[in-house]
């Protein structure tokens, strides 16, 4: 476990320092749009939705591992799966759709940071996604030993850590972006 959380906390000195960035350029616009002329705020709060719920789901899978049930652990398991990757998707449409009218990462400091914090959470979740289904499958043909108990507590802590940094995220440039 110490190896994780030391892996944990090499992700929260990444996220700080994206966060740092996106602090010190997230006005700069090059006459270009800003947050409040891009963001849908709407899309983005069903997004997090997605993502909060999941953390909730995620703990009730966590509960029915304590008591040794397999199948609900895995059925819940499954639903956060489901609701990440509609988070994933949600994230992936509002990338296209800002490509779309030309809000790329290069046309403003601004743009850049918020691509880079939103896809590095982005690629997070993803990747948190592909280690779900890879326990579920664990789960599945092992039940819930010790190891696989092990790594779903570790996947738990970094589900949780990704929603508490998607918080932030959704504070400090989807609604601190919509800002005059």
């Amino acid at each position: 476990m110490l190896g994780f959380w030391t892996y944990l906390m090499s992700d929260c000195l990444i996220f700080a320092a994206l966060f740092a960035v996106h602090a010190v350029v997230g006005r700069n616009y090059a006459a270009g749009p800003s947050g409040a002329d891009l963001f849908d705020l709407q899309l983005v709060a069903i997004n997090t939705a997605m993502l909060l719920l999941s953390s909730i789901t995620y703990g009730f899978a966590m509960l029915e591992m304590v008591k040794g049930r397999v199948k609900p652990t895995i059925v819940w398991l499954a639903i956060t799966g489901v609701l990440g990757a509609i988070f994933v998707a949600l994230e992936i449409y509002e990338f296209y759709h800002l490509i779309h009218v030309g809000a790329v990462p290069q046309r403003s400091a601004f743009l850049s940071s918020f691509f880079t914090l939103v896809g590095t959470h982005g690629l997070h979740v993803t990747f948190g996604i592909i280690w779900l289904v890879t326990l579920i499958f664990q789960v599945k043909r092992w039940g819930l030993t010790p190891s696989t108990r092990r790594r779903l507590m570790c996947l738990s802590l970094f589900w949780h850590f990704l929603d508490v940094v998607w918080i932030g995220v959704f504070t400090f440039v989807y609604l601190m972006g919509v800002l005059p």
